[in-house]
């Protein structure tokens, strides 16, 4: 008995790609980027060292990527930027504090992750990370309003400064 995969040889051709990189180069936006980038991430470091709460995730890296770098995509908007990381967050807090920290409860909170942004319209890839680092790290509640629901704003009212201050870019694209 053949398995499906060797009947359906479009299976593997679907792996091969449809082209070449559509990404486009452009040293202004990657400067743009970079300062973005930083400004975000440095104003973080500074609330760390000036409170006793730590305003720094991984993941915020990986969103100000998106909101600097990809400013425009659909991912990158501030329902996403903001929703996304709250929704993630709150579904690690959930899983811990009903479940624990298990490999099951690491898969299952990223998987529910993923389901409720997409159903609810705040899918945020870097937001996918937030279940691993508030279970891994054995968050408390106060995880969800700092670092996250306060970082993420931030990173998003930099964003409105930064990405608006060029003349060629103009964010967000949507609010809601």
């Amino acid at each position: 008995m053949q398995a499906d995969n060797d009947t359906n040889p479009s299976f593997w051709r679907k792996m091969s790609g449809k082209g070449g990189n559509p990404v486009k180069v452009v040293p202004r936006n990657a400067l743009i980027g970079a300062i973005g980038g930083f400004t975000a991430i440095l104003l973080l470091a500074y609330l760390s060292d000036l409170t006793t709460a730590a305003w720094m995730m991984a993941p915020f890296g990986a969103t100000s990527v998106l909101a600097f770098g990809l400013w425009d995509a659909p991912l990158s908007q501030p329902r996403h930027i903001i929703g996304g990381h709250f929704i993630s967050t709150l579904v690690g807090l959930v899983c811990l504090h009903l479940f624990g920290s298990s490999n099951e409860v690491l898969a299952a909170a990223v998987g529910l992750s993923i389901a409720l942004m997409m159903l609810t319209r705040t899918t945020h890839p870097p937001a996918g990370a937030d279940p691993l680092v508030v279970i891994l790290s054995g968050s408390g509640w106060s995880f969800l309003i700092a670092p996250v629901l306060i970082g993420s704003v931030l990173i998003v009212i930099v964003a409105l400064i930064m990405n608006n201050l060029d003349s060629k870019r103009s964010y967000p694209t949507f609010w809601m």
